[in-house]
C-alpha cells in the first residue's frame, strides 16, 4: 500500500505546498526533503527549527504530515493536535487529523470536520467524511443530512451511496432510497448485493412489479441464494403470481434447510392461503433439520388450531415455550452473566439473593418464578406453589406485566383452572392486543371450559397476528443483509 494516501481525494502532497506559500525558506526546504522521501532529514530540521521557535503551528502541521507519510500515525495525530492548539482553524493540520482519525471511524475527526466546514461550508468532502462516520457511530440521521447536501458529488462513489442507502432505509425512507440503490447497481459490476438492495425498497415501499423486474435476471436456475429467492418470492406473492411465489420459496428451503425464517415464510404463505395442512407437512419437513426451534412449534400450532386440532396445538404451544424460556428470562435480566451460561441452579440462588435485596422488584419475581415452572414441577410441589406466589407478586406489584400474566394463565390450565386462565389471557391482551401467547392460551382455555362459540373469531385473529409476526421476522432477515451490503470501507474516490 503507497504511504502517499488520499484524504477521501485530497493529497497529502497537497499539503505541503499549501503550507510553503506561507512560510519562510527553513519550511520551504524542509518540504522539499518530504517530497523527496527523505522523511529522517526533514524529522531532524524540523525537530531542531521547533527546538528554537516551538509556537510555529506550520511546523508542528510539518511534521504531523512527515510522521504520517512514514505509518507513524500515534505521534502523527499527536504533532497535528499540537499544531491545532496553537491554530484551531489551521486548515492542514485539521486536515492532517482528520485523515488519520477517519480510517479508524473515530468521533473525534466530527469536531475537526465541523470546524473545516464553518469556514468552506462547500467542502463536498468534508461532507462526505462527516456522513461516513455519523453512519459507522450509528447516527443514520446526522449521516442521511450530510450525504443529501452533496448528492451530486456521491453519485459515484459507492462506499458512500451504501452507506446513505441503508441510512434511508434504517430511517424508514424506503422510497428516498430507490434512486440512491439505483445508482449503486452499475458502480458494483458483477455483485448481487445492490440489486438485492434495490429489490427489497421496492418491496418495502410497495413497488412489488418494479421489485420483480430488478430480481428477475438473479434468478437463474442455479441460484441459491436463499435471501434472493425469498425476496422474490415475496414480490411474485404480492403482484398475484403465487405459484411462482411458492416455488421460489420452496428453493429457498432447499438452498438453506437449516434456517427457521425459510420455514417461516412459507408457513406465511401457506396461511395466507388457507392451506394449512401443507404448511404443517413443511414445518414438519423444517422440525427434522432443527428440532429445537421454538418458533417452527409455534407456527405448527397456529396451523393445527385452524383445523381444530386443539390437542396437537397445546402440545406445540408448550415445547414453544419451553425452547424459548430461556430467552424470556434473559430479557429481564441482560445484565446477569450467571444466566447466559445456562446455569439455571446458580441463577436460582442469584435471584434469591437478588430478591432479599430488592423484595418489592416485579421483575425479580417474575424471573423467581419462571426459574423454578422451567423444571416442570407437579401443581402438588412447593416448588410450584413457590412460583405460583412469586407470579401473583410480580403481577400484584405491576398490573401490566404481561408476562406475569401470561405465566399465570399457564399455571392456572396446568391446575385445570380455566376460567382464571381465561381472566388471566385477557388481562394480558388488554396490556397487548397483538399477544401472541396471551390469545392462544386465551383460545385453548376457552375450549376446555366449553366455551368453543368464542373461538372462531379469536382464531382468525392469531393467524393474522402470527401472519404480522412471520413478516416482521422475515423482513428483520432481509433488513440484516442491506446492512451488510452498506457497511463498506469509506470512500477512495478522488474529486
Amino acid at each position: 500500500m503507497r504511504r502517499l494516501s488520499l484524504i477521501a481525494g485530497i493529497a497529502w502532497a497537497l499539503t505541503v505546498p499549501a503550507i510553503a506559500q506561507e512560510g519562510r525558506a527553513s519550511i520551504s526546504s524542509i518540504e522539499s526533503l518530504i517530497r523527496g522521501r527523505q522523511y529522517d532529514q526533514a524529522l531532524t530540521a524540523l525537530k531542531a527549527d521547533l527546538r528554537s521557535d516551538p509556537g510555529d503551528h506550520k511546523l508542528w502541521t510539518l511534521e504531523g504530515v512527515c510522521l504520517g507519510l512514514q505509518g507513524n500515525d500515534a505521534e502523527a495525530l499527536a504533532a497535528f493536535d499540537h499544531a491545532i492548539r496553537i491554530s484551531p482553524d489551521y486548515t492542514p493540520a485539521l486536515k492532517g487529523a482528520v485523515q488519520i482519525l477517519y480510517k479508524t471511524g473515530d468521533r473525534r475527526a466530527i469536531p475537526l470536520l465541523e470546524r473545516m466546514l464553518k469556514s468552506e461550508p462547500n467542502d463536498a468532502t468534508a461532507h462526505e467524511m462527516l456522513g461516513m462516520i455519523e453512519k459507522r457511530s450509528g447516527d443514520c440521521h446526522a449521516a442521511a443530512s450530510q450525504f443529501a447536501l452533496i448528492k451530486d458529488t456521491i453519485d459515484s462513489h459507492p462506499d458512500s451511496l451504501e452507506a446513505y442507502g441503508y441510512c434511508l432505509v434504517k430511517l424508514d425512507r424506503d422510497s428516498d432510497a430507490v434512486p440512491v440503490f439505483r445508482e449503486l447497481i452499475p458502480l458494483r459490476p458483477g455483485q448481487t448485493y445492490p440489486s438485492y438492495d434495490l429489490a427489497f425498497v421496492l418491496v418495502a415501499s410497495h413497488s412489488n412489479d418494479e421489485a420483480v423486474k430488478v430480481l428477475e435476471p438473479l434468478l437463474t436456475a442455479d441460484q441459491a441464494d436463499p435471501d434472493i429467492l425469498s425476496l422474490a418470492s415475496e414480490a411474485y406473492e404480492a403482484t398475484g403470481n403465487t405459484p411462482k411465489a411458492v416455488e421460489l420459496a420452496r428453493r429457498a428451503i432447499v438452498a438453506e434447510p437449516t434456517e427457521p425464517s425459510n420455514y417461516v415464510y412459507f408457513a406465511a404463505l401457506c396461511l395466507n392461503h388457507d392451506s394449512y395442512q401443507v404448511g404443517i407437512d413443511m414445518i414438519d419437513a423444517g422440525l427434522r433439520h432443527i428440532p429445537n426451534d421454538s418458533s417452527l412449534y409455534l407456527s405448527r400450532g397456529v396451523f393445527n388450531v385452524q383445523l381444530g386440532n386443539y390437542d396437537k396445538a397445546e402440545a406445540d404451544f408448550k415445547l414453544a415455550e419451553q425452547l424459548d424460556s430461556g430467552h424470556a428470562i434473559a430479557s429481564y435480566a441482560a445484565d446477569m452473566a450467571i444466566l447466559q451460561k445456562n446455569d439455571p441452579e446458580t441463577a436460582l440462588v442469584q435471584v434469591r439473593a437478588h430478591l432479599k435485596a430488592h423484595p418489592e422488584s416485579p421483575l425479580l419475581h417474575l424471573m423467581l418464578a419462571q426459574l423454578l415452572m422451567n423444571k416442570t414441577p407437579s401443581p402438588q410441589s412447593a416448588a410450584f406453589k413457590e412460583a405460583m406466589q412469586a407470579a401473583m407478586s410480580a403481577e400484584r406489584s405491576k398490573p401490566d406485566l404481561v408476562d406475569a400474566h401470561n405465566l399465570l394463565a399457564s399455571m392456572y390450565m396446568t391446575l385445570d383452572e380455566y376460567d382464571r386462565a381465561i381472566k388471566e389471557s385477557r388481562l394480558a391482551l388488554e396490556y397487548d392486543p397483538s399477544n401472541e401467547t396471551a390469545l392462544y392460551r386465551l383460545i385453548l382455555a376457552l375450549r376446555h371450559s366449553g366455551q368453543s362459540q368464542d373461538l372462531q373469531p379469536l382464531v382468525k385473529r392469531l393467524s393474522e397476528l402470527h401472519q404480522e409476526s412471520m413478516r416482521h421476522e422475515t423482513d428483520r432477515k432481509k433488513y440484516r443483509l442491506v446492512e451488510q451490503g452498506a457497511a463498506g470501507t469509506p470512500t477512495d474516490a478522488a474529486h
